[in-house]
């Protein structure tokens, strides 16, 4: 058999030797080279049967050599690696036509599996496609986790694949939404979002489907649903989970049958968006208990994409601290700068609110502290961090204190079984203070209070309402 010869240009000498050693290993021969105008002579004198390209090397940048490669030789693969790793790169080099994009440090073995792909997989002509404009980045940080998630949104801007986005609440599930849509095929058209714990149940189809006069009462005049106002771009289906079984049954009707009607309409409506979903629930769970159609879940779930949460991706913690600082100065407040025993401690927190809570306390303290430099003091008083257990020898923990308390309460009764409901009064008891503890310690912010109990804004609304707890007033 041929040994196929793969062609590598990298400016970092050790780099071309590691990639060359291994794949000469694989068996394959290896020309290399540390700029870009050897690779294209090669090219352009038909060598090669797959190549590998740095994206920055001394007298041109990669990604403008991949066209023009594919432009005279259409079927050979491209493979572009690059320690600018960020989504912006990953959409390049696959708007430009790049069979894989591989950020720097990459795992070798995973090098050595793209070349075999790329050469065993039938290449298809006109791969390059429309640039990108230099837009700001909607998605920041360079941890392994955020390149998977970069990798496959690249794969994914050329289609109109289902989607589905989990995550743990403030991940950014929106963002990514929007960056499918503003890098896709569909960028042109209308990002409508909608969120299903936000509208209520026996809105929801009207929502999703618009309503004809008089459909039901207040249906004053005709209104156009979010699959009409999306018609050519992408309806974003937030918290996915919540949507009521009724609407669910019409969704999918939509998603198997490309159309749908209004309420109270006779006419069918072609419909022509790209679906992405989002939710911070486990479907499959939901499936379980019966409160989510387990066909609905497999249309929707072509794609499914995971956020990580903050906690699993620290060391993008003061990419992001930077990101957010910038944009307090754009709206208007001083810059500062975090020390390092200060971003110490934001590494080290848990962040149960993930990225949305970072960005909450950076524009806090850019908002309220008068220093410039913010320290560690600063951090710890923001967020709050006191041990939830005292270090008093004598000292109980909570269930132990709760559990003292129901024994004096059914000894109270002489031993006989209270009146039916104590398990609800029980738990308003509990929840009643522990609401109003952590608003108090969110300054009346309800968003960041939600984020804290780990329950959904709306759902901490009614809690809210349902206790009678005084609502602090400046908060959100």
């Amino acid at each position: 058999m041929i040994s196929k010869t793969i062609l590598v240009a990298d400016d970092d000498a050790g780099i071309r030797t590691v990639v060359t050693q291994a794949l000469n290993r694989a068996g394959y021969d290896v020309r290399a080279t540390g700029n870009a105008a050897t690779l294209w002579q090669w090219v352009n004198n038909g060598e090669g049967d797959l190549v590998i390209t740095d994206v920055v090397m001394p007298d041109e940048n990669g990604l403008d050599l991949v066209p023009r490669i594919l432009k005279v030789r259409p079927k050979l693969r491209v493979v572009v690696m690059s320690a600018q790793n960020t989504l912006l790169t990953a959409v390049k080099a696959t708007e430009r036509g790049a069979f894989e994009y591989l950020p720097k440090p990459f795992d070798i073995n995973e090098l050595v599996n793209v070349v075999r792909r790329g050469l065993e997989i039938p290449a298809e002509s006109g791969q390059a496609r429309a640039e990108s404009s230099e837009e700001a980045l909607p998605l920041i940080g360079r941890s392994p986790a955020m390149q998977d998630i970069y990798r496959t949104l690249a794969r994914l801007m050329g289609t109109d694949l289902t989607v589905t986005i989990t995550g743990e609440s403030g991940t950014g599930k929106e963002l990514v939404a929007r960056a499918l849509h503003d890098y896709g095929k569909r960028k042109s058209g209308p990002f409508v979002a909608l969120n299903m714990a936000a509208i209520p149940r026996e809105l929801i189809e009207s929502e999703l489907f618009g309503h004809e006069k008089g459909a039901f009462t207040g249906a004053a005049s005709r209104a156009a649903g979010r699959f009409e106002l999306a018609a050519g771009g992408t309806l974003f289906l937030d918290e996915i989970g919540d949507m009521p079984l009724e609407a669910q049954t019409r969704l999918l009707r939509v998603l198997q049958e490309g159309e749908f009607s209004t309420v109270g309409g006779r006419t069918t409506i072609q419909s022509d968006v790209r679906i992405v979903a989002a939710t911070h629930r486990d479907l499959k769970q939901l499936i379980r208990r019966g409160q989510f159609r387990e066909d609905l879940y497999f249309r929707l779930n072509v794609v499914p994409l995971r956020l990580p949460p903050l906690r699993e991706r620290t060391e993008d913690i003061p990419e992001l601290v930077r990101a957010f600082l910038t944009q307090a100065v754009e709206l208007g407040l001083p810059w500062k700068i975090i020390d390092t025993d200060a971003m110490t401690r934001l590494k080290a927190h848990t962040w149960p609110g993930n990225v949305r809570e970072l960005e909450n306390m950076i524009q806090r303290l850019a908002a309220l502290y008068s220093h410039e430099v913010i320290t560690a003091d600063d951090i710890d008083r923001e967020l709050g961090e006191v041990s939830t257990t005292s270090t008093h020898p004598d000292s109980k923990g909570l269930a132990d204190t709760v559990e003292e308390r129901l024994a004096t309460y059914f000894s109270a009764h002489g031993g006989e079984l209270p009146s039916a409901g104590l398990y609800d009064r029980i738990i308003k008891e509990v929840e009643r203070p522990l609401i109003t503890l952590t608003l108090q310690a969110t300054r009346g912010n309800q968003i960041k209070a939600a984020e804290v109990l780990g329950v959904n804004r709306n759902t901490l609304r009614k809690k809210i309402r349902d206790l009678d707890i005084p609502v602090i007033r400046g908060g959100k």
